[in-house]
Protein backbone atom coordinates (compact mmCIF):
# COMPACT_ATOMS: atom_id res chain seq x y z
CA UNK A 1 0.00 0.00 0.00
CA UNK A 2 1.42 3.37 -0.98
CA UNK A 3 2.20 5.97 1.69
CA UNK A 4 -0.20 8.47 0.17
CA UNK A 5 -3.04 5.99 0.78
CA UNK A 6 -2.45 6.16 4.54
CA UNK A 7 -2.03 9.94 4.37
CA UNK A 8 -5.37 10.28 2.60
CA UNK A 9 -7.08 8.17 5.26
CA UNK A 10 -5.61 10.24 8.07
CA UNK A 11 -6.64 13.49 6.41
CA UNK A 12 -10.19 12.21 6.09
CA UNK A 13 -10.27 11.19 9.75
CA UNK A 14 -8.88 14.53 10.91
CA UNK A 15 -11.59 16.33 8.97
CA UNK A 16 -14.26 14.19 10.63
CA UNK A 17 -12.81 14.75 14.12
CA UNK A 18 -12.62 18.52 13.72
CA UNK A 19 -11.09 21.17 15.93
CA UNK A 20 -11.67 20.40 19.60
CA UNK A 21 -11.46 16.66 19.10
CA UNK A 22 -8.74 14.09 19.71
CA UNK A 23 -8.65 10.48 18.47
CA UNK A 24 -6.65 7.69 20.07
CA UNK A 25 -6.04 4.32 18.44
CA UNK A 26 -3.77 1.66 19.98
CA UNK A 27 -2.44 -1.27 18.03
CA UNK A 28 -3.10 -4.82 19.19
CA UNK A 29 -0.99 -6.07 22.10
CA UNK A 30 1.35 -8.99 21.61
CA UNK A 31 -0.24 -12.28 22.67
CA UNK A 32 1.49 -15.13 24.48
CA UNK A 33 1.28 -18.47 22.70
CA UNK A 34 2.83 -20.40 25.55
CA UNK A 35 5.28 -19.47 28.32
CA UNK A 36 7.80 -17.07 26.69
CA UNK A 37 6.72 -17.63 23.07
CA UNK A 38 4.46 -15.09 21.37
CA UNK A 39 2.13 -15.43 18.44
CA UNK A 40 3.34 -13.52 15.37
CA UNK A 41 2.20 -9.94 15.83
CA UNK A 42 -0.66 -8.75 13.66
CA UNK A 43 -1.51 -5.04 14.09
CA UNK A 44 -5.00 -3.89 14.97
CA UNK A 45 -6.77 -3.33 11.66
CA UNK A 46 -8.01 0.18 12.51
CA UNK A 47 -4.54 1.16 13.69
CA UNK A 48 -2.83 -0.19 10.58
CA UNK A 49 -5.49 1.31 8.29
CA UNK A 50 -4.48 4.76 9.53
CA UNK A 51 -0.74 4.34 10.03
CA UNK A 52 0.71 1.44 8.03
CA UNK A 53 2.86 0.86 11.13
CA UNK A 54 3.46 -2.89 11.72
CA UNK A 55 5.20 -2.94 15.10
CA UNK A 56 3.67 -3.76 18.51
CA UNK A 57 3.68 -1.37 21.48
CA UNK A 58 2.38 1.60 19.50
CA UNK A 59 -0.36 4.20 19.91
CA UNK A 60 -1.58 6.61 17.23
CA UNK A 61 -3.02 9.96 18.32
CA UNK A 62 -4.75 12.45 16.01
CA UNK A 63 -5.16 16.08 17.06
CA UNK A 64 -6.60 18.42 14.40
CA UNK A 65 -4.88 21.82 14.14
CA UNK A 66 -2.14 20.96 16.63
CA UNK A 67 0.65 23.41 15.63
CA UNK A 68 3.47 20.89 16.12
CA UNK A 69 1.72 18.25 13.99
CA UNK A 70 -1.63 16.46 13.86
CA UNK A 71 -0.50 12.81 13.64
CA UNK A 72 1.46 11.60 16.66
CA UNK A 73 2.92 8.12 17.01
CA UNK A 74 4.06 6.62 20.28
CA UNK A 75 6.34 3.67 19.59
CA UNK A 76 9.42 1.77 20.72
CA UNK A 77 12.77 3.51 20.51
CA UNK A 78 15.73 2.04 18.64
CA UNK A 79 17.63 -0.45 20.80
CA UNK A 80 20.59 -2.27 19.30
CA UNK A 81 20.55 -5.10 21.84
CA UNK A 82 16.79 -5.69 21.59
CA UNK A 83 16.96 -5.50 17.79
CA UNK A 84 19.74 -8.12 17.75
CA UNK A 85 17.41 -10.51 19.56
CA UNK A 86 14.00 -9.62 18.17
CA UNK A 87 14.37 -7.70 14.91
CA UNK A 88 14.59 -4.16 13.59
CA UNK A 89 12.58 -1.24 14.90
CA UNK A 90 11.63 1.94 13.08
CA UNK A 91 12.26 4.09 16.13
CA UNK A 92 11.15 7.68 16.49
CA UNK A 93 12.97 8.91 13.39
CA UNK A 94 11.58 6.06 11.30
CA UNK A 95 8.08 6.71 12.59
CA UNK A 96 8.27 10.16 11.01
CA UNK A 97 10.42 9.53 7.94
CA UNK A 98 9.01 6.13 6.91
CA UNK A 99 5.46 6.17 8.26
CA UNK A 100 4.59 9.84 7.97
CA UNK A 101 4.08 10.78 11.62
CA UNK A 102 4.30 14.51 12.28
CA UNK A 103 5.72 13.83 15.73
CA UNK A 104 6.90 10.68 17.50
CA UNK A 105 7.49 9.89 21.17
CA UNK A 106 8.77 6.89 23.11
CA UNK A 107 5.95 4.56 24.13
CA UNK A 108 7.45 4.65 27.63
CA UNK A 109 6.54 8.37 27.85
CA UNK A 110 2.85 7.82 27.09
CA UNK A 111 1.69 8.40 30.68
CA UNK A 112 3.57 11.68 30.83
CA UNK A 113 2.53 13.13 27.46
CA UNK A 114 -0.97 11.92 26.60
CA UNK A 115 -2.81 13.58 29.53
CA UNK A 116 -1.49 16.94 28.32
CA UNK A 117 -2.91 16.27 24.86
CA UNK A 118 -6.34 15.70 26.40
CA UNK A 119 -6.39 19.06 28.15
CA UNK A 120 -9.23 21.38 27.11
CA UNK A 121 -10.42 19.09 24.34
CA UNK A 122 -14.19 18.82 23.84
CA UNK A 123 -14.45 15.35 22.32
CA UNK A 124 -12.44 12.16 22.47
CA UNK A 125 -12.74 9.56 19.74
CA UNK A 126 -11.86 6.12 21.04
CA UNK A 127 -13.33 2.62 20.84
CA UNK A 128 -14.02 1.40 24.37
CA UNK A 129 -14.07 -2.30 25.15
CA UNK A 130 -11.63 -3.62 22.59
CA UNK A 131 -8.56 -3.37 24.83
CA UNK A 132 -9.77 -3.25 28.46
CA UNK A 133 -6.32 -2.58 29.95
CA UNK A 134 -5.87 0.47 27.74
CA UNK A 135 -9.42 1.58 28.60
CA UNK A 136 -8.40 1.78 32.25
CA UNK A 137 -5.30 3.80 31.44
CA UNK A 138 -7.37 6.26 29.43
CA UNK A 139 -9.88 6.67 32.26
CA UNK A 140 -6.95 7.37 34.58
CA UNK A 141 -5.56 10.07 32.27
CA UNK A 142 -8.95 11.74 32.04
CA UNK A 143 -9.22 11.73 35.83
CA UNK A 144 -5.80 13.37 36.10
CA UNK A 145 -6.86 16.14 33.71
CA UNK A 146 -10.16 16.68 35.53
CA UNK A 147 -8.26 17.11 38.77
CA UNK A 148 -6.85 20.32 37.28
CA UNK A 149 -10.31 21.88 37.07
CA UNK A 150 -9.47 24.68 39.51
CA UNK A 151 -6.71 25.76 37.13
CA UNK A 152 -9.20 26.21 34.32
CA UNK A 153 -8.24 22.94 32.63
CA UNK A 154 -10.83 20.33 31.68
CA UNK A 155 -10.89 16.93 30.01
CA UNK A 156 -13.13 15.97 27.09
CA UNK A 157 -16.72 15.47 28.22
CA UNK A 158 -17.92 13.79 25.02
CA UNK A 159 -16.94 10.22 24.14
CA UNK A 160 -17.44 9.18 20.52
CA UNK A 161 -16.75 5.67 19.25
CA UNK A 162 -13.82 5.94 16.87
CA UNK A 163 -14.92 2.67 15.31
CA UNK A 164 -18.31 4.14 14.43
CA UNK A 165 -16.59 7.01 12.61
CA UNK A 166 -13.79 4.99 11.02
CA UNK A 167 -15.63 1.84 9.96
CA UNK A 168 -17.88 3.60 7.51
CA UNK A 169 -14.69 4.74 5.74
CA UNK A 170 -13.23 1.23 5.80
CA UNK A 171 -16.44 -0.16 4.27
CA UNK A 172 -15.80 1.70 0.99
CA UNK A 173 -12.62 0.42 -0.66
CA UNK A 174 -10.15 2.49 -2.65
CA UNK A 175 -8.52 1.34 -5.89
CA UNK A 176 -5.42 0.26 -3.99
CA UNK A 177 -7.48 -1.72 -1.53
CA UNK A 178 -9.37 -3.45 -4.33
CA UNK A 179 -6.07 -4.29 -5.98
CA UNK A 180 -4.78 -5.88 -2.76
CA UNK A 181 -8.03 -7.80 -2.27
CA UNK A 182 -7.93 -9.14 -5.83
CA UNK A 183 -4.37 -10.29 -5.23
CA UNK A 184 -5.42 -11.99 -1.99
CA UNK A 185 -8.30 -13.72 -3.80
CA UNK A 186 -6.03 -14.86 -6.63
CA UNK A 187 -3.58 -16.35 -4.14
CA UNK A 188 -6.38 -18.11 -2.28
CA UNK A 189 -7.76 -19.53 -5.52
CA UNK A 190 -4.32 -20.93 -6.35
CA UNK A 191 -4.25 -22.56 -2.94
CA UNK A 192 -7.62 -24.20 -3.44
CA UNK A 193 -6.63 -25.53 -6.86
CA UNK A 194 -3.39 -26.92 -5.43
CA UNK A 195 -5.31 -28.61 -2.60
CA UNK A 196 -7.82 -30.14 -5.01
CA UNK A 197 -5.05 -31.50 -7.20
CA UNK A 198 -3.20 -33.02 -4.24
CA UNK A 199 -6.20 -34.56 -2.51
CA UNK A 200 -6.34 -38.37 -2.36
CA UNK A 201 -8.16 -40.88 -0.11
CA UNK A 202 -5.98 -41.79 2.84
CA UNK A 203 -4.40 -38.37 3.23
CA UNK A 204 -4.99 -36.35 6.38
CA UNK A 205 -6.82 -33.06 6.55
CA UNK A 206 -3.69 -31.30 7.82
CA UNK A 207 -1.80 -32.43 4.72
CA UNK A 208 -4.34 -30.62 2.57
CA UNK A 209 -3.98 -27.59 4.83
CA UNK A 210 -0.22 -27.74 4.20
CA UNK A 211 -0.86 -27.50 0.44
CA UNK A 212 -2.91 -24.35 1.02
CA UNK A 213 -0.28 -22.71 3.20
CA UNK A 214 2.45 -23.54 0.70
CA UNK A 215 0.52 -21.91 -2.12
CA UNK A 216 -0.27 -18.86 -0.01
CA UNK A 217 3.27 -18.21 1.17
CA UNK A 218 5.02 -18.81 -2.12
CA UNK A 219 3.03 -15.93 -3.60
CA UNK A 220 3.66 -13.53 -0.75
CA UNK A 221 0.73 -14.14 1.59
CA UNK A 222 2.62 -14.78 4.82
CA UNK A 223 -0.49 -15.83 6.71
CA UNK A 224 -3.96 -17.19 6.07
CA UNK A 225 -6.69 -14.64 6.68
CA UNK A 226 -8.17 -16.96 9.33
CA UNK A 227 -7.53 -20.54 10.50
CA UNK A 228 -8.14 -22.77 7.49
CA UNK A 229 -11.11 -25.13 7.69
CA UNK A 230 -10.37 -28.49 6.06
CA UNK A 231 -13.14 -30.91 6.93
CA UNK A 232 -13.74 -34.32 5.39
CA UNK A 233 -16.98 -36.30 5.67
CA UNK A 234 -19.03 -35.35 8.73
CA UNK A 235 -16.43 -32.75 9.72
CA UNK A 236 -17.58 -30.65 6.77
CA UNK A 237 -20.87 -30.02 8.61
CA UNK A 238 -19.11 -28.14 11.43
CA UNK A 239 -19.14 -24.54 10.28
CA UNK A 240 -15.90 -23.49 11.99
CA UNK A 241 -14.07 -26.82 12.17
CA UNK A 242 -10.34 -26.15 12.63
CA UNK A 243 -8.90 -29.35 14.10
CA UNK A 244 -7.95 -30.55 10.60
CA UNK A 245 -6.65 -33.85 11.99
CA UNK A 246 -8.71 -36.70 10.52
CA UNK A 247 -7.95 -39.05 7.66
CA UNK A 248 -9.81 -38.56 4.40
CA UNK A 249 -12.04 -41.44 3.36
CA UNK A 250 -12.80 -42.70 -0.12
CA UNK A 251 -16.33 -41.71 -1.11
CA UNK A 252 -16.58 -38.71 1.23
CA UNK A 253 -16.66 -35.03 0.36
CA UNK A 254 -14.04 -32.52 1.51
CA UNK A 255 -14.96 -28.95 2.41
CA UNK A 256 -12.22 -26.32 2.39
CA UNK A 257 -12.89 -22.82 3.74
CA UNK A 258 -9.61 -20.94 3.42
CA UNK A 259 -8.39 -17.50 2.43
CA UNK A 260 -5.06 -15.73 2.15
CA UNK A 261 -4.14 -12.42 3.75
CA UNK A 262 -2.09 -10.23 1.43
CA UNK A 263 -0.84 -6.80 2.46
CA UNK A 264 -3.23 -7.01 5.44
CA UNK A 265 -6.28 -7.68 3.23
CA UNK A 266 -8.27 -10.89 3.46
CA UNK A 267 -9.80 -13.27 0.98
CA UNK A 268 -12.35 -15.96 1.81
CA UNK A 269 -13.20 -18.94 -0.42
CA UNK A 270 -15.17 -22.10 0.35
CA UNK A 271 -15.36 -25.09 -1.97
CA UNK A 272 -16.55 -28.68 -1.57
CA UNK A 273 -15.41 -31.58 -3.78
CA UNK A 274 -15.19 -35.39 -3.72
CA UNK A 275 -12.05 -36.77 -2.10
CA UNK A 276 -11.69 -39.45 -4.79
CA UNK A 277 -12.47 -37.03 -7.63
CA UNK A 278 -15.94 -38.34 -8.48
CA UNK A 279 -19.31 -37.30 -7.04
CA UNK A 280 -21.91 -39.93 -6.18
CA UNK A 281 -25.37 -39.19 -7.61
CA UNK A 282 -26.65 -37.96 -4.23
CA UNK A 283 -23.59 -35.77 -3.66
CA UNK A 284 -23.93 -34.26 -7.10
CA UNK A 285 -27.62 -33.52 -6.55
CA UNK A 286 -26.95 -31.59 -3.34
CA UNK A 287 -23.94 -29.86 -4.90
CA UNK A 288 -26.05 -28.61 -7.79
CA UNK A 289 -28.62 -27.14 -5.39
CA UNK A 290 -25.88 -25.18 -3.63
CA UNK A 291 -24.36 -24.09 -6.94
CA UNK A 292 -27.70 -22.77 -8.19
CA UNK A 293 -28.11 -20.88 -4.91
CA UNK A 294 -24.68 -19.33 -5.35
CA UNK A 295 -25.47 -18.19 -8.90
CA UNK A 296 -28.83 -16.78 -7.75
CA UNK A 297 -27.13 -14.81 -4.98
CA UNK A 298 -24.41 -13.47 -7.28
CA UNK A 299 -27.09 -12.29 -9.69
CA UNK A 300 -28.44 -10.03 -6.92
CA UNK A 301 -25.07 -8.44 -6.15
CA UNK A 302 -25.47 -5.20 -8.05
CA UNK A 303 -25.67 -1.47 -7.27
CA UNK A 304 -29.07 -0.41 -5.94
CA UNK A 305 -29.95 -3.74 -4.34
CA UNK A 306 -30.10 -4.10 -0.57
CA UNK A 307 -27.64 -6.17 1.46
CA UNK A 308 -30.16 -8.94 2.16
CA UNK A 309 -31.31 -9.57 -1.42
CA UNK A 310 -28.50 -12.04 -2.29
CA UNK A 311 -29.33 -13.98 0.88
CA UNK A 312 -33.03 -14.04 0.07
CA UNK A 313 -32.28 -15.34 -3.44
CA UNK A 314 -30.03 -18.08 -2.05
CA UNK A 315 -32.60 -19.13 0.57
CA UNK A 316 -35.31 -19.39 -2.07
CA UNK A 317 -33.13 -21.55 -4.33
CA UNK A 318 -31.95 -23.77 -1.47
CA UNK A 319 -35.51 -24.27 -0.20
CA UNK A 320 -36.73 -25.12 -3.70
CA UNK A 321 -33.84 -27.55 -4.06
CA UNK A 322 -34.58 -29.23 -0.72
CA UNK A 323 -38.16 -29.73 -1.84
CA UNK A 324 -36.94 -31.18 -5.11
CA UNK A 325 -34.72 -33.64 -3.23
CA UNK A 326 -37.63 -34.69 -1.02
CA UNK A 327 -35.95 -33.40 2.14
CA UNK A 328 -38.62 -30.71 2.70
CA UNK A 329 -42.29 -30.95 1.79
CA UNK A 330 -44.73 -28.09 1.17
CA UNK A 331 -44.97 -24.78 -0.65
CA UNK A 332 -41.65 -23.03 -1.04
CA UNK A 333 -43.00 -19.65 0.10
CA UNK A 334 -44.47 -21.08 3.30
CA UNK A 335 -41.38 -23.14 4.04
CA UNK A 336 -39.29 -19.97 3.77
CA UNK A 337 -41.71 -18.03 5.95
CA UNK A 338 -41.54 -20.77 8.59
CA UNK A 339 -37.73 -21.00 8.22
CA UNK A 340 -37.84 -24.75 7.63
CA UNK A 341 -34.59 -24.47 5.68
CA UNK A 342 -32.62 -23.38 8.76
CA UNK A 343 -31.51 -26.86 9.93
CA UNK A 344 -29.68 -27.08 6.59
CA UNK A 345 -28.78 -23.41 6.07
CA UNK A 346 -28.54 -21.58 9.38
CA UNK A 347 -26.39 -18.57 8.46
CA UNK A 348 -26.40 -15.56 6.19
CA UNK A 349 -25.09 -15.53 2.64
CA UNK A 350 -21.84 -13.61 2.76
CA UNK A 351 -20.33 -10.79 4.81
CA UNK A 352 -18.20 -7.70 4.31
CA UNK A 353 -14.58 -8.38 3.41
CA UNK A 354 -11.48 -6.25 3.80
CA UNK A 355 -8.72 -6.00 6.38
CA UNK A 356 -10.77 -8.34 8.55
CA UNK A 357 -12.31 -11.43 7.05
CA UNK A 358 -15.61 -10.43 8.69
CA UNK A 359 -14.98 -6.80 7.93
CA UNK A 360 -16.37 -3.74 9.64
CA UNK A 361 -19.31 -1.61 8.54
CA UNK A 362 -23.03 -1.60 9.16
CA UNK A 363 -25.28 -4.12 7.43
CA UNK A 364 -28.20 -2.11 6.11
CA UNK A 365 -31.05 -4.42 5.17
Amino acid sequence: MEKREFSRRREHLLNMIGVGGIAIQPTAPERVRNRDVFFPHRPDSDFFYLTGFPEPDAIAVFVPDRPQGEFLLFCRERDSEAETWHGRRAGLVGACEIYGADDAFPISDLDDILPGLLENKERIYYTMGRYPEFDQRLVGWITRVNDKGRSGIHAPDQFVSLGHVLHESRLFKSRQEIKAMRRAASIAADGHRRAMSACRPGMFEYQIEAELLHAFMRRGARSPAYPSIVGGGANSCILHYVENQDQLNDGDLLLIDAGAEYDYYASDITRTFPINGKFTDDQAAVYEVVLRAQFAAIEQVRPGNTWNMPHEAAVEEITRGLVGLGILKGRVSKLIRDEKYRPYYMHKTGHWLGMDVHDVGDYKI
